[in-house]
């Protein structure tokens, strides 16, 4: 999957930081060649009994290094693929707006073959099943957060410091990770061989261990509901199914953001006047991508 997450993202990120769990296949070769890519071994895990849970501590810390260095930091698996039609405008509108987190609408893509290495996935793959597991916090403003709080997997966050949300959720996160059903049946059957003893009591990755029939059901749950991320009518502020945990914090949480966005505003409005002519996306704007437990 490395080629295609640099594909990807080799288009706005200027540094990855990425953390190999002892990978036996030509990943670390593939990272080498990379000159954006900073490689480091994943560190001991901080709980022997979880490999879940010391990614998860990994997660919480890893991008404050990156604080006063990135505008942006892209907390995520290599895997996970944020998509908007113009990504770099939109994360200038975004901090040109004070927006310090911007929350990603989940889709599960699903494919019978795995494609070519040549192709960027958000072009050439575009069919996926609404899916709020996967709608995550990836990417935020590493200087105005203080703490994420991710629940294990990064599934949720309650994030705290100066949060400010985008007025509608634009942002998509595209997991392709349902890329030839035998391929991602045989990588579960190494996943389970990982797993630890707390994993295990608590059900973490319990998907590794879905027999055939499981996995072909859930397989065919994602086919049966597939839509086109690329039509130009998708408005997935409306149309993506599900909760959205970052919505759903009550009303004076609510209330809160929404004040603190029209400060914010105001005073953006202010300074465009006063300083700024035009808001555009400049080469000044940084982004860092974190990729804790490849």
């Amino acid at each position: 999957m490395l080629p295609f997450f640099f594909l990807h993202y080799d288009n706005f990120v200027q540094r990855y930081i990425i953390y190999d769990d002892a990978s036996t296949d030509n990943s670390q070769e593939i990272l080498r060649l990379n000159p954006k890519v900073e490689l480091r071994p994943m560190p001991p895990y901080s709980d022997p009994e979880s490999r879940i849970g010391s990614a998860l501590a990994l997660q919480e810390t890893c991008w404050k290094e990156s604080r006063g260095i990135a505008d942006w930091v892209i907390v995520t698996d290599i895997d996970e693929h944020l998509y908007h039609p113009d990504m770099y405008r939109y994360l200038a509108q975004c901090r040109a707006q004070g927006v310090t987190i911007i929350p990603a609408l989940g889709y599960q893509m699903l494919s019978e073959q795995f494609p070519e290495h040549k192709n960027l996935l958000c072009q050439s793959l575009t069919k996926g099943a609404c899916d709020s597991m996967y709608s995550k916090l990836n990417i935020f403003s590493p200087s105005e957060i203080d703490t994420v709080n991710y629940t294990a997997g990064r599934h949720k966050a309650a994030p705290t410091g100066h949060v400010v949300l985008p007025a509608r959720d634009e942002l998509l996160l595209l997991h392709y990770h349902y890329l030839d059903f035998e391929r991602v049946r045989k990588r579960y059957a190494q996943f389970l061989t990982r797993q630890r003893k707390t994993d295990i009591a608590k059900g973490f990755g319990e998907q590794y261990s879905w027999s055939s029939e499981q996995f072909r059901d859930a397989w065919n749950l994602v086919a049966n509901r597939l839509v086109d991320i690329s039509r130009p009518n998708l408005r997935p502020w409306d149309t993506h199914e599900g909760p959205r945990w970052w919505r759903e914090r009550g009303k004076l949480r609510k209330g809160l953001i929404m004040a603190k966005r029209w400060r914010t505003r105001v005073r953006a409005r202010v300074q465009k006047f006063i300083e700024r002519p035009q808001v555009l996306p400049t080469a000044q704007q940084r982004v860092r991508a974190h990729a804790p437990g490849r």
